[in-house]
């Protein structure tokens, strides 16, 4: 599985990115999405992840600011970040399980700044 992340860049604070991340497989037979980002000198975290159901799951530090959705049709998970915070500053990365195997995209760099 192949994942090709995009969509990562440079923000004020207050303001929003959506990042998405394509698989080289059919999305269906993926039974978990999520992504996840690692700050500089902290370990990797999940941001949220949505199952093959659609149950989604946010931690406390994004959760109402940040939406992940799966676009089947172009087997593509989107996570949407909307008033980032500088907090939020880190390489974000896509992950996804299928057949109990996880893989994972290149990162993408969100900086949030004045």
């Amino acid at each position: 599985v192949q994942l090709q992340a995009s969509g990562g860049g440079s923000v004020q604070p207050g303001g929003s990115l959506r990042l998405s991340c394509a698989a080289s497989v059919n999305i269906f037979s993926i039974d978990f999405m999520g992504w996840y980002r690692q700050a500089p000198g902290k370990q990797r975290e999940v941001v949220a992840s949505i199952t093959v159901g659609g149950s989604t799951y946010y931690p406390t530090s994004v959760k109402g600011r940040f939406a992940i959705s799966r676009d089947n049709t172009n087997n593509t998970v989107s996570l949407h970040m909307n008033n980032l915070k500088p907090e939020d500053t880190a390489v974000y990365y896509c992950n996804v399980r299928r057949r109990g195997y996880h893989y994972w995209g290149q990162g993408t760099l969100v900086t949030v700044s004045s």
